[in-house]
């Protein structure tokens, strides 16, 4: 897996116009997502959550029956991940917070949640009239629920960036 130092993440958040989210050859994508995804997610619920949705998610903790725990205390620092359809970098976590306290908010949440300095701009947008989280490809991804501090929290599905790196 790739670490933080591939890609360039953080800053601030990036706006997009619904026109990313507009029908292409794949639902709102231009292809399915990867035969062979990350985490043991199912490819089923990948493409319909990805590519065929606009407002639903996984169901809450569903990250919790995957790999998707071990795997990132198991790494040797940052997980990057990918997007389940394009392989683009989505997200690096954790940065700037341990893994004990990126999985006890994902968990606290119900999906994996990523913060501003996590995020990989150059893929990823957030549609400003309903805080929908999208690839810049037209992969949905989940919907930012900024915390009671204000700080902006991305609560992503587990199926959306479990893509492999191409």
């Amino acid at each position: 897996m790739a670490s933080s130092t591939d890609v360039s993440v953080g800053g601030n958040i990036r706006f997009g116009g619904e026109d990313i989210m507009s029908p292409k050859a794949h639902g709102t994508s231009m292809i399915p997502v990867q035969e062979n995804l990350r985490f043991g997610v199912s490819n089923k619920l990948a493409d319909k959550i990805c590519n065929y949705n606009r407002h639903f998610a996984e169901y809450s903790g569903y990250f919790r029956e995957t790999s998707f725990e071990e795997t990132v205390r198991k790494a040797k620092g940052p997980v990057t991940f990918y997007d389940s359809n394009t392989g683009k970098p989505l997200f690096v976590a954790p940065l700037g917070r341990s893994v004990d306290e990126f999985i006890e908010e994902s968990r606290y949440h119900g999906w994996p949640s990523f913060r501003d300095q996590e995020v990989v701009w150059e893929n990823v947008r957030v549609l400003k009239s309903s805080g929908e989280t999208v690839s810049v490809d037209g992969t949905h991804l989940g919907h930012n629920i900024p915390s009671k501090d204000k700080r902006n929290r991305y609560c992503i599905n587990l199926v959306s960036v479990a893509g492999n790196p191409v």
